[in-house]
């Protein structure tokens, strides 16, 4: 099977450039499962039902999503659909799920939402977490996102899971890494899957917000940049025999 994972959602114009152009891609590489890290989507940032409801109408098949998960108190219903997950490592109780089993017929896969905690919030330890979800796990097609920020934790994570899943891929830090690889003849693993929004950003903010906040630390408003929106991606290429990734292409489309 062919597996199409899009880096972090970024507000209407992310929206917009998945809404245009996710078809033409999903025909074009063949893909039959995708998945989006949406949890930038609604405008303002954090994922609202309004702006999940587009990531799914558009054809994103699992959202999956991070820190900024319950960010907007209007999106908390929505963790109750199998389709949208939170990072698994939340706290006991917390509304949602940090995994789902997608069922294909003749194989079922299963997709891993993990949060970082190496200058991010302290949640649970997620190897300990990704341990636990294992042993529950009976499929050998497992992708996880690890929604980390920084890449000696992602890195570390990506070896850790050498040979128990099909591809670890980082989220979070909205720039693409050219670090694609497949570890250990099975594990697809990349730092960080990139971000689709608005190219001439810093992150998909309005760049002069972004400086006047840095150069001068006072609290400015950060509004999305209007410039054009550009997808990042990878491609993934899944054994579904073996839980096997026998292939990874990063993706950037204009």
């Amino acid at each position: 099977m062919n597996l199409l994972f899009i880096g972090d959602v970024v507000g209407r114009s992310g929206l917009d450039f998945i809404r245009s152009n996710l078809y033409k891609i999903k025909k074009e590489y063949s893909i039959d499962f995708t998945v989006a890290n949406g949890e930038n989507s609604a405008p303002g940032n954090g994922i609202t039902k309004a702006s999940a409801e587009e990531l799914t109408e558009y054809g994103v098949d699992v959202i999956t999503t991070g820190n900024h998960a319950f960010r907007r108190k209007e999106g908390a219903g929505i963790f109750e659909q199998s389709n949208i997950l939170r990072p698994a490592n939340y706290p006991d109780g917390c509304v949602g799920n940090g995994y789902g089993i997608y069922d294909f017929g003749r194989y079922s896969i299963a997709v891993v939402n993990l949060m970082g905690t190496a200058f991010m919030e302290p949640l649970d330890n997620p190897f300990s977490c990704i341990d636990r979800i294992l042993k529950e796990i009976n499929t050998p097609n497992i992708i996880v996102d690890f929604h980390a920020e920084a890449t000696s934790e992602k890195k570390a994570m990506g070896h850790y899971l050498t040979g128990k899943v099909t591809a670890v891929l980082g989220t979070h830090t909205h720039v693409q890494t050219a670090d694609e690889i497949i570890l250990g003849g099975h594990t697809g693993y990349i730092t960080d899957a990139g971000m689709t929004g608005p190219e001439l950003s810093v992150l998909g903010v309005n760049s002069e917000d972004a400086i006047n906040k840095q150069k001068y630390k006072t609290p400015v408003c950060f509004r999305e940049s209007e410039n054009p929106a550009f997808l990042n991606a990878v491609v993934l290429e899944i054994d579904t025999k073996l839980g096997i990734c026998t292939k990874i292409n990063r993706l950037v489309i204009r």
